[in-house]
């Protein structure tokens, strides 16, 4: 049997007091230790303000970036309107020069018919000029006349010019009805129309009659 002596209660609270506060000493030591080895106490809130500045940076730099952006957008939304009105003005310009094209070559063909139908000295008071015609597939001949007065201030002339066909139908001679045009002219005028040709009929000549009532006043054919 041994016999240990007792230590009282408020000693052992002591000794327990003691060792928990040396331990709490050794912990808080510990911590400080790490946190001057990880710099957090001394760079920490300095680097931690330095990233807070270059944030707000970079928000500064965005919204403008995006401003540049919208403007960018803007600029490029109107200049494809401007593209599309050129490109339909240049359309409706193309579109022009080339009626105008068109209009130029009818003019000078008129000017080249009118040049070569008038004539330099003529007795005839009233004169066909340039009898032309032009048969086509569809059963129809295209024909145009140039009248003439060349007398210089002659009354005007009111009549008809009269178109008639001749050829050969079944083998044997035709002549079409006559078609007239009425005819209303002072210096000079220009007559054109077409005439249906029966599918049996092939056209062999053309006559043209200018008639003042029922008086030739002048006449001309052509071989087709």
């Amino acid at each position: 049997m041994a016999v240990r002596s007792a230590m009282p209660w408020p000693l052992r609270w002591a000794v327990a007091a003691i060792v928990l506060g040396f331990c709490a000493a050794i912990a808080l030591w510990a911590f400080e230790f790490g946190r001057d080895i990880a710099g957090l106490e001394n760079g920490g809130q300095a680097e931690m303000q330095q990233l807070r500045a270059q944030l707000e940076a970079l928000k500064v730099e965005v919204e403008a970036a995006r401003e540049q952006r919208d403007q960018a957008q803007s600029i490029a939304n109107t200049a494809g309107t401007l593209v599309a009105a050129e490109k339909a003005s240049s359309e409706q310009v193309n579109a022009q020069v080339k009626q105008l094209e068109a209009e130029n070559r009818r003019l000078r063909d008129d000017l080249g018919f009118f040049e070569k139908l008038i004539p330099a000295d003529s007795t005839d008071p009233v004169a066909i000029r340039g009898l032309q015609a032009e048969s086509f597939d569809n059963g129809k001949i295209r024909w145009q006349v140039l009248v003439i007065q060349s007398k210089k201030n002659a009354p005007e002339l009111v009549g008809k010019l009269e178109i008639m066909l001749t050829g050969v139908s079944n083998g044997k001679p035709w002549t079409g009805a006559a078609s007239a045009t009425p005819l209303k002219i002072t210096q000079y005028g220009r007559l054109e129309g077409s005439l249906d040709i029966p599918a049996q009929v092939t056209v062999k000549g053309l006559t043209a009659k200018v008639m003042d009532g029922s008086m030739v006043r002048a006449s001309q054919t052509i071989k087709l």
